[in-house]
């Protein structure tokens, strides 16, 4: 029905570091903002209990918190923060259309795409309960690294990504074990001879990981199978890394959006803007390298200055 449409200057879909920050730019542009939170408000920094890498918190901070400070910064400059995600969208015309909840129209000027991507986990019920815990599984080695200085870690996973967490964390780590699901790596060769020669990293392969071990709030250990003899055995560890990927999540995007052939949207070069004009991209559903909250909010401020920029030349 035309008279449930809303028209809407800069629409903001997503709420991590790169949406809020979109948020706060766009809001002082006087571009009206309205953002939706989507179904991980927060992002993923919302399941990370300690950041220590943000500038400008020499204690650290937690994920939670953070993610509330930047909320409360967007809405004091008159971000409208709406629960809600976007399940449809229509880009094939000047008029960005998109549907909320499946219900409501919005038909929007610019558009920030700020969705994130979602990390893969084994899905095993102890590495669910350690993650919710906060006590010592992790998908991001760069992230949480840093705690487990001179500790026992294993990781998981097979790939490049792999392979360099497991290289950063053997700089920090006393030891480092990597779990390999299959009988040879997918990684570049460069990557697997890097961990190969790295002294404190003992790689085994065709390995399963049966269980996440803990005291119920930290992790102590891990349970390993070994799919050639098949023994079950523990290793000892106060962190499980896994790195077997992400997940982009801008599926409802593709049929507009040009995206490479994991789903990361690709953005023109230097800039947050889209093959779409007036839709704009910023943090993690365009970025797999960097993966960081200040690498993604600096993307949500350039996509909030591209879209100023669009709707001024538009005048």
């Amino acid at each position: 029905m035309a008279d449930t449409i809303e028209k809407i200057k800069c629409l903001i879909i997503g709420s991590g570091p790169a949406g809020y920050t979109a948020a706060i730019y766009a809001a002082r542009a006087n571009m009206n903002p309205i953002l939706y939170q989507g179904m991980q408000p927060g992002g993923q920094l919302t399941t990370t209990n300690e950041v220590e890498n943000w500038p400008g918190n020499p204690e650290g901070i937690t994920g939670p918190e953070m993610m509330v400070g930047l909320q409360a910064q967007a809405q004091r400059f008159g971000t409208d923060v709406r629960d809600g995600w976007a399940t449809k969208v229509d880009f094939s015309g000047e008029i960005h259309k998109v549907w909320i909840n499946d219900t409501k129209e919005l038909h929007c000027e610019t558009v920030i795409i700020s969705t994130g991507a979602t990390a893969k986990y084994l899905g095993l019920p102890s590495e669910q309960h350690y993650l919710q815990m906060g006590g010592g599984v992790s998908a991001c080695a760069v992230c949480d690294g840093f705690f487990y200085r001179n500790q026992e870690v294993v990781i998981v996973g097979a790939g490049d990504s792999a392979c360099e967490e497991a290289h950063y964390l053997s700089k920090l780590c006393k030891k480092v074990t990597m779990l390999v699901r299959s009988e040879k790596f997918r990684a570049s060769k460069i990557m697997e001879e890097r961990v190969r020669k790295t002294e404190n990293i003992t790689i085994l392969m065709n390995h399963d990981t049966v269980e996440v071990l803990g005291d119920e709030q930290v992790v102590t250990g891990v349970r390993a199978l070994n799919k050639t003899t098949n023994e079950v055995f523990d290793i000892p560890s106060t962190g499980f890394f896994v790195a077997i990927g992400h997940k982009p999540n801008t599926d409802i995007f593709k049929d507009y959006i040009t995206v490479d052939e994991t789903g990361y949207i690709i953005n023109i070069p230097g800039t947050a803007k889209t093959n779409v004009s007036g839709v704009f991209v910023a943090g993690d559903a365009a970025d797999h390298v960097y993966r960081q909250a200040i690498t993604a909010a600096g993307t949500g401020c350039m996509a909030a200055l591209d879209a100023e920029r669009y709707l001024a030349a538009k005048e």
